[in-house]
């Protein structure tokens, strides 16, 4: 078994950077191409690098809002007509923004590269921003809210964890905004917003399928590159502050059931070579869940039925912050009291007993098999690498990545838990179920931040 998972590591690594060409033109734009002959297709995704996290107090939203108006036309494409010609040309397209980072992609046939090309490099730098349509698409954005957190309790008690949680950094605002501050957007502050960000030399394009390196290039000069670079603004750098105790929160909506979230401030990663706590906690969270097998499921659910389900979870590419979480609905009968005294003694007892190798090399294999997984699919390799360079680490930090969560050991995994699962580091939040037809939000606890 070692033996067979040695091999397809050094196998997934020469995947993870082979066939995989770049190059950055004259006005800044990175280029990265990462050829997969397997099918016709392709992926065109931009990237920029500026998510909801460059937002000052007062703006939250502008980068989500931008998003949509990048479907609103320009100066040389009517609104609408984007989406129009890619789909009329057998693909399809959509984008995201996060906190960290906005892309827009297309898949398509591979010949139809240049019609990406050219839609995509004309919206970079021609949007035609008008009032008319501003006003219609913040309204679609409002609504969104409105379904997405408003009328969602679970996504709800997030978005107010988030502003306990991290009480500097702008991670505590939500992506989509703040509804005061959606009402009070403007088509002024998204062109300004799109004039400050949306850059060639602060974008990654990314192209990935059924294509040759030096053909893709030769495109992307042709299409991108008279397109000017602009002075980027300076990036403000937040550190966090420790926090000196535990915090508190609970959120009523109307919902079915109950819902506890724990979250433990925790490192993200920096330093691919040299940290070895973020892996640690990436197996960490392994082992509490993600199979049948895990601790959670397997003692919290069906041994002990106190949690109808219960999960861990933890990411550690991210530009800012991060932490560590655990989740859990009580089962029938129980409460969140119960299952938070049940979550904390299952840390008890891993902090106290270690992990067994048997566990860690069952969690070792289910990242090695989610990578071969990805190998797959054109459009979550070219996910991959833009994710890694939009943060900053960069794509060629994957087959090392890979091979460093390999190498943890148990006694890491356990020395992590110690670290960072204790109450100077943890937010609790509470779903407190209320009566499907009650519409009223309230929001009680002892936390320090209330939004």
């Amino acid at each position: 078994m070692r033996i067979y998972c040695i091999a397809l590591l050094i196998l997934l690594s020469q995947q993870a950077c082979a066939e995989v060409f770049e190059k950055t033109l004259s006005n800044g734009l990175h280029v990265i191409v990462k050829e997969d002959h397997r099918a016709p297709v392709l992926v065109q995704q931009i990237w920029y690098k500026t998510g909801s996290m460059d937002e000052s107090a007062g703006k939250t939203g502008v980068a989500h809002a931008l998003e949509h108006m990048m479907f609103k036309g320009t100066h040389l494409v009517p609104a609408g007509e984007f989406s129009r010609r890619i789909a009329a040309a057998g693909g399809r397209e959509n984008a995201f923004t996060s906190s960290d980072y906005t892309a827009y992609f297309q898949q398509l046939d591979k010949r139809q590269l240049p019609l990406a090309m050219k839609l995509e490099s004309d919206r970079m730098h021609g949007l035609n921003l008008t009032q008319v349509e501003f006003a219609k698409e913040i309204k679609v954005v409002m609504e969104e809210r409105r379904m997405r957190t408003d009328d969602e309790p679970r996504a709800l008690l997030q978005e107010r964890m988030m502003g306990d949680i991290y009480l500097e950094h702008p991670y505590h605002h939500p992506v989509i905004g703040w509804m005061t501050d959606l009402e009070q957007l403007s088509v002024k502050d998204v062109r300004n917003w799109y004039q400050q960000w949306y850059t060639p030399d602060n974008a990654t394009l990314i192209i990935a399928g059924d294509v040759k390196a030096d053909e893709v290039f030769k495109l992307a000069q042709h299409f991108y590159g008279a397109i000017p670079k602009r002075v980027l603004p300076a990036r403000r750098v937040y550190t966090e502050p420790a926090q000196l105790g535990i915090r508190r929160m609970v959120v009523k909506a109307p919902a079915e059931l109950p819902f506890l979230v724990m979250s433990y401030h925790a490192p993200n990663l920096l330093n691919p070579q040299q940290d070895w706590k973020p892996y640690a906690l990436e197996m960490l969270a392994g082992v509490l869940s993600g199979n049948d097998a895990a601790r959670l499921n397997k003692h919290l659910v069906r041994d002990q039925q106190i949690a109808s389900s219960a999960d861990a979870g933890y990411d550690s590419t991210s530009r800012g912050p991060v932490v560590f979480s655990l989740e859990a609905v009580p089962g029938k009968g129980k409460t969140v009291a119960e299952a938070e005294t049940a979550l904390r003694g299952e840390i008890a007892i891993l902090i106290k007993d270690g992990v067994s190798e048997q566990e860690l090399k069952r969690v070792k294999a289910q990242v090695l098999a989610g990578e071969v997984y990805k190998l797959d699919s054109v459009f979550y390799q070219a996910m991959q690498i833009g994710q890694m360079e939009s943060i900053g680490l960069g794509y060629k930090a994957i087959p090392l990545m890979l091979a460093k969560l390999q190498a943890v050991t148990a006694d890491q995994v356990r020395q992590v838990a110690e670290e960072y699962l204790q109450d100077d580091n943890l937010t609790v939040g509470v779903l407190d179920p209320q009566p499907l037809s009650c519409k009223v939000v309230h929001e009680t606890g002892d936390s320090s931040h209330v939004r």
